[in-house]
Formats: C-alpha cells, structure tokens, sequence
C-alpha cells in the first residue's frame, strides 16, 4: 500500500512533521539527501511506525499514492529550487510539491509559475510552532495553486494546532505566494512582541532595579491575563530558570540577537508596499545593534547620557508597562494587518483576515488569546481598514494610553533604549492626527527638485509647482511615487 504523503528533510521540523502525520493515521515515505539519517530515524523515532524509509527521489514517488504529495522541508532558497528540478522528472501531471520552509514569497510565487507551467501543482507553506509544534500541532498557513488544497486539506488540518473550540489552526490563505507572505509577517509580528517584551525586561531590570525573581512573578500574574500568550510565559519561564547550582542562565547569555532573515523580509515588503510598519522595522534594527556588541562597550565608556535609577510608585510603573505593552502589541497587529491587506491588493489575493487571525491562534510562535479579538474584529467588519477602528480596540488603546505615554517619556528621562514601544506609540499618534507635516516636506521637494503638491483647496489629483525663488521658471518634474 502507497503512503499518503512523502517528506523530504529529516532536519528537527521535518522529524517531528513525520512523527506528527503518522501519529494522526497517515502513511509517510521520507527521503533524505543524507540517507543515513533515513535509516537513523526509521530505525530510530520511528521505528514500528507506518513510516516507509527511501535512499532516492525515484524510490519516494513510487511510494506514494496519487496524486502524489511531496513535501520539501530544506533551507531557503537554491536548495529548494534543485529539489523541485530534481522532484518534477518523476511525477505526474496533478501531483503536488509543498514547500513547508521559510521562504521568500516571491520564489514562492515564482516557483508556483513553474511547477503549473509543467502541469503539476504547487504549495509554499509556512510552518509555525518550532520544535514541539512540529510534533503536537503546529500552525499551517498554505498557498499557491488553489487546486492543491482539496487533496492536502485532510492532512494539514488533522495535524494543526486546534483552538478551544476544535478549530484546525490552518486554512487555504491564497493564491501564489500568500501563504508564505502570511507566515513572514508572522514571523516579523513575532520580531516586534520578542522586542516590546525585551524592551520591558529592561526598564523592569535597569530603571525599576527588580531581580530576576520578581520579574518572574510579574510576568506569571501577566499571563493571566490580557497578556496571555506563549512568548509571555515562555519570558516568566527564562526568569525563573536556575541551573542546579542555583545560576540564573538568563544573566549569563551574551546580550547579542541571531537573525534568519524573515523580519528584515517584513520590513523590505513594507517598504515596497509604502506600509509604515515601524515597530518591526525597529525591532529588526535593535536586533542589528545589539550585535554591534564591542562598539556598545567602547561606546559605553566614551558617550554620556542620563544612568539614573527609577524614583517614584514602583508598583504604579508596573501596571504602566504591562499597559504599554498592551497597546503597543495592538499597534504592532494594526500595522502588520495593514502590510497584508495592502499585499492582497498588489498581487490579487483573497485573504481572509479573521481566518489567519484563527491560524495563529494555537501551535505558533505569536499566539495567545489576543488574536480571538482580532477574529471576532474582523467577523464584525470583514472590511475593517485597521485593527485600531475597531470598537474593542479602540477602546483598549483608550484605557492604556496614558500609562504607555507615562513609560515612553520615563524611559527617554531615564536613558533607556525603547524603540519598539516608543516607535508604536508615535505611529499612533501619527495615524489619529487629521495633518501632518507633510505639506512642508512636499514644498520642500517642490522647491529644489519641482516635484510639484497638491493643494487641500482643489480636487485631490492635480498638481501644482511653485517658482519659490523667481528663478526657476514653470517647469515642473513629473509626478511619481515609489
């Protein structure tokens, strides 16, 4: 009997993914470039599974049932292209190649051409949950050719992430490359939460004075909460970690942050796309200074600044922070919900907001309790501009604006870096103002470039040049943006 699905990559996601089909009553043959590892993990984690071992691409087509179904879980980029020249030669017009690695959206889109230009079919998929997602039920954010899902659907609902209700964290996301570009600006949502709460971390640490145990504790009664979500327990778990000789690990780590790329891609596509996605942006940014780590320690003894100590209610400054951190979380939705409405309109997707709202609910990195708001904002108003319209929202902001404004200005009095916080604050306050200091910038670039504005007494549309300095006569450039 053929199985039900091949998988090629036997790294740790692809391991636990194989582990997690076959635990859920699915046959998997899998392959690896490495075939000792083939016999290591057969013979291995799964040994006495329905697991079929196979030293060669040809042997796994032929162990699959039809239409075939190969998944690729290899490094982004080349890799994943020669596996896919590799795959083609033996299948069948109707099978499918899934992609479940980090991939750039663009090859995705690119790569799905391809495959459907030779007749087969096409998905690039992000994988979110790490490790023990893989294996318990990760989220599953599939795209490309819309034709594919049918014979996946069975498959990568079962093995999801369920929520409360029983609902599978994965459903079809789009055409072409959507899937992945819901999972990159997942990952870049994860980069700005992982910097709020590092950026909180260190005005509890530096500015309030609290040790590692009362930050623990802090962080515990947070996750009760409106907070409640994995990187907050995952952060009351790192506090409150001791080695058996009684070392807190966390003060020993190097203050230095890894990157694999996919918030820098967030922030690259909110660029092209003219989002304003500032909070991940700044945090891609503090994760490139904090690896300037020698410059920071020269740095520290040369440049001057306020290094004072926080005077004042304690126990108030904590209720602010977790306030900051709540609205500056809403703000960090509101932008990356921006990005992908703004995406959908550029490549002609049909995403649905609620539904990757519920994706994200359980097996992911970013969930927690806040993203069922998000579902329920968009089940009120499929159409809703931005998150922070919504009546819920909206009102949450209300209540903890006051204590987030308190924590940005003590923070600056204080000397201690928060970009992230502070940068969704600013959006913020940008977004709610009717005008914006645009209309200078725009003279500006009308007078020493002629770009030319358009004027609030006249249709939007037309546009006008000034000779500001008498001397540039009526030529005016033409009007473009990037």
């Amino acid at each position: 009997m053929n199985a039900d699905i091949g998988l090629i990559g036997l790294a740790v996601m692809g391991e636990n993914l194989v582990l997690n089909m076959e635990s859920k009553g699915f046959s998997v043959a899998v392959y690896n470039r490495t075939t000792e590892k083939v016999d290591r993990f057969v013979g291995g984690r799964g040994a006495g599974k329905n697991i079929t071992g196979c030293h060669s691409i040809e042997e796994l087509c032929a162990a699959l049932e039809r239409p075939r179904k190969v998944m690729m879980l290899v490094k982004a980029g080349g890799a994943v292209d020669a596996l896919i020249e590799k795959l083609m030669p033996h299948l069948e017009e109707g099978d499918i190649i899934i992609d479940g690695g980090n991939s750039h959206f663009p090859d995705t889109i690119r790569r799905t051409e391809t495959v459907e230009s030779r007749g087969l079919l096409y998905i690039g998929t992000g994988v979110s949950g790490g490790e023990e997602g893989a294996l318990k039920g990760p989220s599953i954010m599939p795209g490309g050719s819309p034709a594919a899902w049918e014979h996946v659907r069975p498959i990568f609902q079962k093995i999801a992430a369920q929520t409360a209700d029983g609902e599978p964290c994965c459903d079809w996301v789009g055409e072409g490359g959507a899937g992945h570009f819901v999972k990159m600006v997942h990952n870049g949502i994860e980069y700005g939460d992982m910097q709020m709460i590092c950026e909180t971390y260190q005005m509890m640490k530096a500015g309030l004075g609290m040790s590692n145990e009362e930050m623990h504790e802090v962080f515990g009664q947070w996750n009760q909460g409106e907070l409640d979500s994995y990187l907050i327990e995952i952060t009351r778990d790192i506090l409150g970690y001791k080695t058996e000789d009684g070392e807190a690990v966390i003060d020993s780590i190097l203050d230095t942050a890894g990157q694999k790329g996919t918030g820098k891609w967030t922030a690259q596509a909110a660029l092209d796309l003219g989002q304003p996605l500032t909070l991940i942006g700044e945090a891609v940014f503090a994760r490139c200074l904090s690896a300037l780590k020698d410059e920071r320690v020269a740095a520290s003894k040369e440049l001057s600044g306020p290094d004072g100590n926080f005077e004042g209610d304690r126990e108030a400054m904590i209720e602010d922070l977790r306030q900051a951190l709540y609205a500056s979380k809403i703000a960090s939705y509101a932008q990356g919900y921006q990005l992908m409405r703004a995406a959908a309109a550029e490549y002609g997707w049909n995403l649905n907001y609620g539904g990757i709202a519920l994706m994200w609910r359980g097996g992911c990195i970013i969930r927690s309790v806040f993203l069922g708001k998000i579902k329920e904002a968009f089940d009120h108003d499929p159409e809703l501009v931005n998150l922070l319209l919504d009546p819920f929202f909206q009102s949450a902001v209300d209540q903890a604006q006051a204590g987030w404004r308190r924590v940005v200005s003590r923070a600056v009095e204080l000397g201690i870096p928060m970009p992230a916080i502070s940068s969704a604050l600013a959006f913020y306050d940008g977004y709610r103002s009717a005008r914006l200091p645009a209309n200078l910038l725009q003279a500006q670039r009308d007078y020493f470039g002629a770009h030319t504005y358009e004027r609030v007494d006249r249709p939007r549309g037309e546009f006008f040049h000034t000779n500001w300095t008498g001397r540039g006569g009526d030529t005016a450039a033409s009007t473009y943006s990037v």
